[in-house]
């Protein structure tokens, strides 16, 4: 049976999004089963607290367009584009369509066409009605999204959000190996080596 491997994911993250693309090869050369899972950010709070001290405010400003500008370098020569969003978006109804399309096997689908929609700002994540959309065009109901959006949908992140934090996530993407924590998508490597000093090369 593959090792199973979780991989902590926010909607929102651009890093997350180069993380997803490294499932397919890590599967191939390795007895590994990637189970992507989301983990919300709180990223509205940070950046609110950042506010309230003019200098904080500047720095995170500078920190975010490094960030855009160094996740870049990795994206373009995957062939990705990469905007910056317009404004700090909550990412509960992503995440409870994210668990959806989970439940219906079909998490790859549904992370390529977020992830591809959001940083190429063709999606807003705040819209039910354009999640839903999304859905059935990678061929699911979005019937079932919406009755776990209006029912256990908030319950079931917030048990995930747990989940990870008492594995010692604390940020996104983040592979966990048996208890060891790999953060980012520039950790693949090293995740790469560990993996064949297990043996699970294939």
């Amino acid at each position: 049976m593959p090792t199973l491997i979780p991989l902590w994911l926010d909607c929102r993250s651009p890093y997350s999004y180069l993380a997803v693309k490294v499932i397919d090869a890590l599967e191939r050369d390795f007895d590994v089963r990637i189970e992507p899972r989301p983990y919300s950010l709180d990223i509205k709070g940070v950046a609110g607290a950042a506010m309230l001290d003019p200098a904080a405010a500047a720095r995170g400003l500078r920190r975010i367009k490094y960030l855009y500008m160094d996740v870049r370098r990795f994206a373009t020569p995957l062939g990705l584009t990469i905007l910056g969003p317009k404004k700090v978006f909550d990412g509960v109804l992503a995440h409870i369509a994210f668990l959806y399309a989970t439940d219906c096997g079909k998490a790859r689908a549904f992370l390529d066409a977020i992830y591809s929609r959001f940083f190429e700002r063709r999606i807003d994540i705040e819209s039910s009605a354009e999640i839903e959309a999304l859905l059935g065009e990678i061929g699911l109901d979005p019937a079932g999204y919406v009755a776990l959006r209006d029912g256990e949908g908030r319950a079931r992140l917030a048990a995930l959000d747990a989940a990870a934090e008492s594995a010692g996530v604390f940020a996104v993407p983040t592979f966990v190996l048996d208890g060891e924590l790999f953060w980012g998508q520039d950790r693949v490597d090293l995740l790469r080596a560990t993996l064949a000093k297990k043996g699970l090369k294939t």
